[in-house]
C-alpha cells in the first residue's frame, strides 16, 4: 500500500509539473510572435519564420540601458534596423512586451509603467504580434481574413534604417508622415539631428533636413528617378518606386536579387545617407552608395539663380543672363547672396527660353504644376506669365508629359556628368537674338582653323617626303655631333648614357637578361654602376625612327611625370643604336599575372580594383592634364607594368600621338596597334581620338574582370569574343558570369557589377557615346548611378590586316611603327 501511494504522489507531481510547462508556453513567446495572452521578455526573442530578422531587447554600443529594437538574425555583426522605445530607455533586464486589453502594444517597466505602446486599436481576444521576414514587426486581428491588413506595423514608424518593400513618405488618408532619423550614436538611438522624407507642397519632393534647416535636397520626381539623383535608376539589384495620388505620396526600392541583403541608413557623424550590401565573404557591410555624394549636393550652395558644376574651379557660377548679386563677395567664394539678372525683364519686351541640360531642377517651394499638359503648352503657359521663370516637362519617361513652371528665383540648381534633366529658363528675346553672330562665330572658326591645320599637314608632309631619302645620313650627323648631343641632354634635364654602360649594365645585351620583345625591339633588365636595376628598351634598326623622331619621343616620355606612367631615367644615341632606359618593375607586365591562373587567384579583388583605378588615373594624365592631349594608341595588358606593390604603370609611347589643346581627333593610313583592343573607328577607318584609348581601356577592364583574353576568348555557340560575351550577359541580366572564377570568392558583387558596367560603356561603338576618361574614374570611384550601354564594337573580331603581326609565342603586338609630333608636353 505505501509503494502505491508513493507511485500516485510521483503520477501527482508529473501530472503537475506538465500543466504547469503547458501554462508557461502558453504565456511566454512563440517563435514568430505572441498573441494577446503572451508577453516577450527582457531575455527572450522572437525571430521570422525565414529566420531574417530578430527582435528583442539590445543594449547598443557601450551603453548599458535596454531598448527593444530589431536587428539581422544571420549576420554576426549586430545591425539594428528598427529600436521602439528610441528617446525612452529602460535601465533594467526587467521589461516585457504585450498586447493590452485595449489592443494596444505596450512596453512597460518593472513597475509596469508604460515604456512605450502603440495607439489603442480594437479590442480583440485573437491579436497576434508578428515579426516578418521583411523586418517589419506587425500587429493582426486573426479572425480578419485579409492576412495583408495591419491594425499596426513598425514599417509605419520607421528609425534609421530603410528596408526594402518599406515606405518613405506619406498615408493621406490618415495623415501619417514616414520619416528616418539618425541615431544621435551608435551608443544612443534617439533622434539626432539628420532626417529625411518626403515634402508635399506645393510638388512632392524628397528633402534631407539637418535640424529643421534643408541640408540636401534630391528634388522632384520626374516619372524616372528624383532629378537630383540622376544614379537612381534600376539595376541588377534594385528597382526603385515612386507613388503619387489622392491616398499616398512615397518611395520605396525593392531587391531584384533576393539573396542580397542590403539597407538604407542614414548615419549622424558623417551627416549621410548611406546604402549598404552585405559581403558574406568578406564578413562586412560594403558601402555601396551614399548621398550627399560631393560639394554641389549642399542645399543651396550657389544662392539664387546660381549653378553647381563639380568639374569647374570655382564650383559655383550664374546661371547664364544672371550676375552676382554682391561681386565681392561672390569673388570671395562667399556665394549665399547668390545671383540676380544682367538686366531685368520687361514685361512689355519680348522674352524667350534658353534650355539647359543636366540638371537638378531647382527647388519646387515656389512651382506650379500640371500633370496634363505637354512641354509646348508649358512653354506657352509660362511665356503668359511675366513672373514665370522657367519651366520643363514634370514627367520626362517616353516622349515626356506634364508641365512644371517656377516663379522667381531658381535655389539649388546643379548640373551633373551623366543624367540630369533639361530646363529652360526665360530670358530677354535680345538675349537670345545675340546669340547669331556667336553661332556664327563658332562655325567658322573651326573650319578657318582646320583648312589652316590642312595647310601645315601638307607642308610637313612635303618636307618629311623630301627628307626621307636622307634621313639616314642626317642621323649619323647628328649623332657624329657631341655638341648636338650635349644640348640634347641639357634640353630634356635627363641623362644620355653612353653605349658602353648600358651594355656592361645588360651583360653586353644577354639572352639571360631579356625580359621579352615587342614590335619595337628586345627589352632587357639591367644594373648600373650603382645598384640601381633599369629596364632597356633596344629600338630595332627596323623600326622606321629616324634620330630626330627617337629625340622627339624622349622628350616626351621625359617630361610625363604622373604615379601610373613609368618613368624614364635616361636614353642612348650610338649611331645607330636607340635605347631607351626605364625604371624597372619588378612584377613584371600585367598580362603575365591576369591570365595566369596560378599567379591571378593569388590577389584579392582590391588589388584588382587598384590596378583598374591606377590605369584609368594614368590615361586621365595623357588625355587631360599633360599640357598636350596624348594618345596612347596601343593600351593592353602586355603595356601596363607593376611595381612591387603592384601599382599599376603605363609603358611603351611608341604609337602614341599628341593633339594640340583644340585637336579632339586625327586620322591615318597606316592603322597600327593590337586587334582585339582597337576601337572601331580606328581599326575601319583610321580615325583616332581620347575616345579610341577609352575603347582599349574597356577592353582591358572586361579583361581584368574576366581573366580571359579578348583576341583568344571565343563562345563556343555563337562565336562571340569576349565583348560580344559580356554583351550577351549584361542584355540577360546575368553579368556576374563573367567573373573569372579563380577570383570569383574575392568579389563584391556591387562594385563588379559597376566595373563591368563601366567597361561596357567604354567600348559602346560609337565614339561620342563614351565616356571620358576623367569620366570614367568618377565612375569607378563613385556610387552615382550609371546610365544604360549601347551596343559595344566588335561583339565578333575583325580578321587581322597584313599591318598586324605575331611574336613566336602567337601573342599580337603593335607594327614597327611611330608617329610622335615635334611638340613638347608637360
Amino acid at each position: 500500500m505505501k509503494n502505491l501511494s508513493t507511485s500516485m504522489d510521483t503520477l501527482w507531481y508529473i501530472s503537475y509539473f506538465i500543466c504547469v510547462a503547458c501554462l508557461l508556453s502558453k504565456l511566454y513567446a512563440s517563435t514568430d510572435g505572441i498573441n494577446s495572452s503572451q508577453f516577450l521578455r527582457d531575455g527572450e526573442t522572437l525571430v521570422s519564420s525565414g529566420g531574417s530578422f530578430e527582435l528583442g531587447f539590445f543594449s547598443p554600443g557601450s551603453s548599458k540601458e535596454r531598448y527593444l529594437g530589431i536587428w539581422y538574425k544571420n549576420i554576426p555583426v549586430r545591425t539594428v534596423v528598427w529600436v521602439a522605445n528610441r528617446g525612452t530607455p529602460i535601465s533594467d533586464n526587467s521589461s516585457s512586451l504585450k498586447i493590452n486589453s485595449t489592443g494596444s502594444v505596450v512596453l512597460s517597466n518593472e513597475n509596469s509603467s508604460v515604456v512605450w505602446s502603440t495607439s489603442s486599436t480594437r479590442a480583440s481576444q485573437d491579436l497576434l504580434l508578428q515579426l516578418l521576414d521583411s523586418g517589419n514587426l506587425v500587429l493582426r486581428d486573426n479572425k480578419d481574413g485579409n492576412a495583408d491588413f495591419y491594425l499596426w506595423q513598425s514599417f509605419d514608424s520607421p528609425s534609421d534604417t530603410l528596408l526594402p518593400g518599406m515606405k518613405l513618405g506619406w498615408d493621406l488618408r490618415i495623415s501619417l508622415n514616414r520619416r528616418l532619423s539618425s541615431w544621435k550614436s551608435s551608443d544612443d538611438p534617439s533622434p539626432g539631428q539628420l532626417s529625411v522624407g518626403i515634402e508635399l507642397d506645393p510638388y512632392p519632393q524628397a528633402v534631407t533636413l539637418k535640424g529643421t534647416k534643408k541640408y540636401f535636397r534630391e528634388g522632384p520626381w520626374n516619372g524616372m528617378r528624383f532629378s537630383g539623383a540622376p544614379q537612381l535608376r534600376t539595376n541588377p539589384m534594385f528597382a526603385f518606386k515612386f507613388v503619387s495620388n489622392q491616398d499616398e505620396v512615397y518611395y520605396m526600392y525593392e531587391l531584384l536579387n533576393k539573396s542580397v541583403i542590403s539597407r538604407l541608413v542614414l548615419n549622424e557623424t558623417t551627416s549621410t545617407r548611406e546604402r549598404y550590401v552585405w559581403v558574406e565573404a568578406e564578413h562586412s557591410w560594403k558601402l555601396y552608395a551614399s548621398l550627399p555624394r560631393d560639394y554641389c549636393d549642399t542645399y543651396g550652395l550657389c544662392g539664387a539663380n546660381g549653378i553647381c558644376i563639380i568639374s569647374q574651379s570655382p564650383v559655383c557660377q550664374c546661371l547664364k543672363g544672371f550676375k552676382p548679386k554682391l561681386a565681392q563677395s561672390w569673388n570671395a567664394m562667399d556665394w549665399s547672396h547668390g545671383c540676380i539678372r544682367d538686366e531685368p525683364l520687361d514685361c512689355t519686351e519680348k522674352h524667350d527660353f534658353i534650355k539647359f541640360s543636366s540638371l537638378k531642377l531647382p527647388d519646387t517651394m515656389h512651382s506650379w504644376v500640371n500633370k496634363g499638359m505637354n512641354l509646348r503648352e508649358c512653354r506657352d503657359a509660362c511665356l503668359k506669365n511675366c513672373s514665370c521663370t522657367a519651366y520643363t516637362n514634370l514627367n520626362i519617361s517616353g516622349h515626356g508629359s506634364g508641365c512644371a513652371l517656377w516663379f522667381g528665383d531658381l535655389v539649388d540648381v546643379r548640373r551633373f556628368i551623366d543624367g540630369g534633366q533639361d530646363l529652360y529658363i526665360r530670358v530677354r528675346a535680345s538675349k537670345r537674338a545675340n546669340r547669331s553672330p556667336v553661332i556664327i562665330a563658332l562655325i567658322v572658326a573651326p573650319i578657318a582653323s582646320i583648312c589652316g591645320v590642312l595647310l601645315v599637314i601638307y607642308y610637313i608632309f612635303r618636307r618629311k617626303m623630301k627628307a626621307k631619302g636622307n634621313n639616314e645620313e642626317d642621323d649619323s650627323r647628328n649623332v657624329a655631333s657631341s655638341s648636338r648631343n650635349v644640348a640634347f641632354e641639357e634640353d630634356l634635364d635627363l641623362p644620355l648614357l653612353d653605349l658602353a654602360t648600358v651594355s656592361r649594365a645588360t651583360d653586353n645585351f644577354s639572352i639571360n637578361k631579356k625580359l621579352g620583345e615587342g614590335g619595337f625591339g628586345p627589352v632587357y633588365k639591367g644594373v648600373l654602376a650603382d645598384g640601381q636595376s633599369i629596364a632597356v628598351k633596344r629600338l630595332s634598326k627596323s623600326s622606321g625612327q629616324g634620330q630626330n623622331e627617337f629625340k622627339n619621343e624622349v622628350k616626351l616620355i621625359a617630361k610625363l611625370q604622373h604615379r601610373n606612367l613609368v618613368k624614364l631615367l635616361g636614353c642612348c644615341i650610338d649611331g645607330n643604336e636607340k635605347i631607351l632606359i626605364y625604371e624597372y618593375m619588378p612584377k613584371g607586365s600585367l598580362d603575365s599575372i591576369l591570365f595566369d591562373q596560378t599567379k591571378g587567384s593569388a590577389l584579392d579583388w582590391s588589388k584588382w580594383f587598384n590596378i583598374i583605378c591606377g590605369i584609368a588615373r594614368g590615361l586621365v594624365y595623357l588625355h587631360q592634364d599633360s599640357r598636350l592631349r596624348i594618345i596612347h594608341r596601343d593600351l593592353k595588358a602586355s603595356n601596363i607594368l607593376l611595381d612591387n606593390e603592384l601599382n599599376p604603370k603605363i609603358s611603351d609611347f611608341g604609337l602614341a600621338r599628341t593633339f594640340g589643346g583644340d585637336q579632339s581627333e586625327d586620322n591615318t593610313r597606316r592603322i597600327v596597334g593590337t586587334y582585339g583592343y582597337m576601337a572601331p573607328e580606328y581599326a575601319v577607318y583610321g580615325l583616332f581620338s581620347v575616345k579610341s584609348d577609352v575603347f582599349s581601356f574597356g577592353v582591358l577592364l572586361l579583361e581584368i574582370v574576366s581573366g580571359k583574353k579578348n583576341r583568344e576568348f571565343v563562345h563556343p555557340q555563337n562565336h562571340h569574343n569576349l565583348i560580344g560575351y559580356a554583351w550577351r550577359l549584361w542584355t540577360e541580366g546575368r553579368p556576374l558570369d563573367l567573373i573569372d572564377r579563380m577570383v570569383d570568392d574575392m568579389l563584391v558583387e556591387p562594385e563588379i557589377i559597376r566595373c563591368i558596367h563601366v567597361g561596357l560603356l567604354c567600348i559602346q561603338q560609337n565614339p561620342d557615346d563614351r565616356p571620358t576618361m576623367s569620366t570614367v574614374v568618377l565612375m569607378l570611384n563613385g556610387e552615382s548611378m550609371l546610365p544604360q550601354p549601347k551596343q559595344p564594337g566588335f561583339l565578333m573580331d575583325l580578321v587581322p590586316s597584313e599591318t598586324c603581326s605575331w611574336s613566336s609565342k602567337n601573342e599580337s603586338f603593335s607594327v614597327n611603327d611611330i608617329s610622335i609630333t615635334a611638340m613638347e608636353a608637360r
